[in-house]
């Protein structure tokens, strides 16, 4: 591990300031937030992330949850995964996304893991994580061995000639089907970031991968005011029970009335290379009976996009009967 500055700002203002003297515009590449590190030290021991400095965070007063007065949930970036997926009002209304937490990672992660974190975990691909192997993702212009390499767990949405790894994020993918909001605070002031426009897809720039810039804090996620007589579900396909990563997993969120499908929102992970609304899949529901018919309508057109590489082929199957499972259950919820 490379010697760093660790700094612990006691507001948010001295720890933009402070992260704002990144001498790169590669968000994280001199200078990272620290949470609960569950990510970003694994990446460091391996040298992966190399920052010259680190500012810790968890002294700010970003830790709570709290009601909106528009009925709608905001929740701190450094709440704990554990207390988002055990809250009580997350439980009520937003089931999907306490699913989504308590699928991923393990029980102790969970307890140290932090919201933000999530939003901004790296990728799994093994290429990335070998600083000896090639990786435009690391690297820029260095190389995509996976490609030709292993890629069993990697991405068939969104991929690219320059990077085909997979977001690996459970929570995220909860967040995109409930139209989640980014709330960020910077150098040039506060904004909001719809969670659809956050993360990047690879393109020819795969090592960025938000939206943010340097000094850019996030604050907070503002959840909208839960979809009355929802029924939400998450599904998640692995190789093992416990602390694994998805090969295909799906957030549903459903209501319907009369035998019909009146809105859906659909997100998928394991698969794409940022958590995955489908909205071609939401098109197919709209409006349609809730049967086994319209729900393999609606898997279909979400992998209608799919590129497969050389051993990752089955995740287009196993994504479709994922998504067409995970309807199901819903709507018979």
């Amino acid at each position: 591990m490379h010697t760093f500055e660790f700094i612990r700002p006691t507001d948010s203002a001295a720890a933009i300031a402070a992260a704002a003297q990144s001498k790169t515009a590669q968000q994280g590449a001199d200078v990272r937030f620290m949470g609960g590190g569950t990510t970003l030290i694994d990446l460091m021991k391996l040298n992966v992330e190399t920052p010259a400095r680190v500012l810790d965070i968890n002294r700010l007063p970003l830790d709570k949850i709290e009601l909106m007065p528009d009925g709608g949930l905001k929740i701190g970036a450094t709440v704990r995964n554990s207390d988002l997926a055990y809250d009580a009002r997350v439980q009520r209304d937003y089931v999907v996304l306490s699913q989504a937490i308590l699928n991923g990672a393990s029980a102790q992660v969970r307890n140290m893991a932090t919201v933000a974190g999530n939003l901004l975990q790296r990728t799994r691909c093994m290429y990335f994580r070998d600083t000896a192997m090639p990786c435009n993702k690391r690297e820029p212009g260095s190389g995509c061995p996976a490609i030709t390499g292993s890629n069993r767990t990697l991405a068939i949405l969104g991929a690219s000639e320059h990077c085909i790894a997979t977001n690996p994020s459970d929570m995220c993918v909860a967040m995109a089907a409930l139209e989640a909001k980014i709330h960020v605070q910077g150098p040039k002031g506060q904004r909001v970031i719809a969670f659809a426009d956050f993360h990047l897809l690879p393109g020819s720039t795969p090592h960025r991968e938000t939206v943010l810039e340097s000094g850019d804090l996030i604050t907070h996620v503002t959840l909208p005011p839960p979809i009355a007589g929802s029924k939400q579900l998450y599904l998640k396909l692995r190789d093992r029970a416990s602390y694994e990563f998805a090969l295909a997993s799906a957030a549903v969120v459903l209501t319907s009335k009369g035998g019909k499908i009146t809105q859906a929102r659909i997100a998928l992970g394991g698969v794409g290379t940022k958590p995955w609304r489908s909205q071609e899949a939401e098109a197919a529901l709209h409006n349609k009976p809730a049967n086994d018919v319209t729900f393999r309508q609606a898997a279909e057109a979400a992998m209608r996009g799919a590129k497969p590489q050389s051993e990752n082929g089955f995740k287009i199957e196993l994504a479709k009967r994922c998504l067409t499972h995970a309807l199901r259950t819903a709507a018979a919820s």
